[in-house]
């Protein structure tokens, strides 16, 4: 079991950070003395629960949520006999947050379809690798919380942007989700969902850069062709708390703390949503001031949903990043 599992008194001891502050006098004396930063606090628990070996399954779908298959020159051939179809790669995402220096680092490796536990000696089709950092090439804005949950949006050729929205489950945190949006930006102005590619990952382990894989240990099966949420389970009135990370002002850096928590409520409309298989839905809407709203959801147990907005202004530029545990009205659930 990871050491996060802990009860949140011991992982705040285990993981604050000291700053040493000195002060000087008029006098020639000076005092030092010991402060926390909450902000290197958050980092650090955040750290301690995204690093690690996760492993699951991915897929892509269609700007309306279609499960696309995968490319038939990957698929083995006994699939093909059978004309069995095949949608989700097997996949490893290892992870490494440095505690101090506020990096972060990973994987999304994409392994060739096997048959039967294969699985455990399967080989990389893709691998890509990002860094998260200040100053990192690409990378426009990035928004964490100390759940382990964060928003990254990365500016890529071509004029296409991918939000990534990773999303910790608060009742299990050995499990995650990572939807990402492929956005095509017209002229500097208007946003357009091109796909979605999905993740549906569980802790394995510590951190090993890839080298050992879940196999059929993985606690998760293929999840692309089953069926999508249903769109009343989304509609309604939602309620919860939400972290909220700003990035308007020019000198805001593009690294930034979701805090700043406030209750807020939401009214959905499930038919102008993109509905996923595994309780998941996304959306991208333009707003009535111009701007573009780009929201992903989880439907968890209780009639609870985490979910992750980003809203972009009239430039395509990342203003606000927010994560919100919401509960639906009971008139609703």
């Amino acid at each position: 079991m990871r050491a996060v599992n802990q009860n949140a008194e011991e992982a705040t001891l285990e993981t604050d950070s000291p700053i040493r502050k000195t002060d000087s006098y008029q006098d020639g004396r000076t005092t030092t003395s010991t402060v926390w930063d909450p902000s290197i606090e958050a980092w650090s628990q955040f750290a301690r629960r995204v690093s690690g070996e996760w492993d699951g399954f991915g897929a892509d779908f269609s700007n309306e949520g279609k499960a696309i298959e995968l490319p038939e020159s990957v698929v083995p051939e006994t699939y093909r006999e059978w004309e069995v179809k095949v949608f989700d790669w097997q996949t490893q995402c290892p992870t490494l947050a440095e505690p101090d220096e506020r990096l972060l680092q990973y994987k999304s490796i994409q392994l060739l379809p096997t048959v039967g536990c294969e699985a455990d000696a399967a080989t990389q089709y893709s691998v890509d690798e990002r860094k998260v950092g200040e100053g990192i090439s690409g990378l426009t804005a990035f928004a964490y919380q100390s759940s382990g949950s964060y928003v990254a949006v990365w500016q890529k050729k071509d004029n296409i942007l991918e939000l990534e929205c990773c999303m910790f489950n608060p009742q299990d945190c050995e499990s995650r989700v990572r939807v990402i949006q492929f956005i095509h930006v017209l002229n500097n102005t208007e946003l357009v969902l091109q796909g979605i590619r999905v993740f549906r990952e569980q802790w394995y382990g510590p951190f090993r850069n890839g080298d050992q894989l879940g196999g059929c240990a993985i606690r998760d099966s293929a999840f692309a062709s089953t069926a999508p949420m249903i769109a009343s389970d989304v509609a309604g009135i939602w309620k919860g708390s939400t972290a909220v990370a700003s990035f308007s002002t020019s000198n805001t850096g593009i690294f930034q703390e979701l805090f700043d928590e406030k209750v807020q409520d939401s009214v959905r409309d499930g038919d102008s949503n993109i509905l996923l298989p595994k309780q998941l839905w996304c959306s991208l809407k333009q707003t009535k001031e111009g701007e573009t709203l780009s929201e992903v959801g989880w439907l968890l147990d209780h009639g609870q949903a985490i979910t992750s907005s980003c809203l972009f202004s009239k430039t395509a530029k990342p203003q606000e990043i927010s994560i919100a545990l919401e509960t639906r009205a009971l008139e609703y659930a």
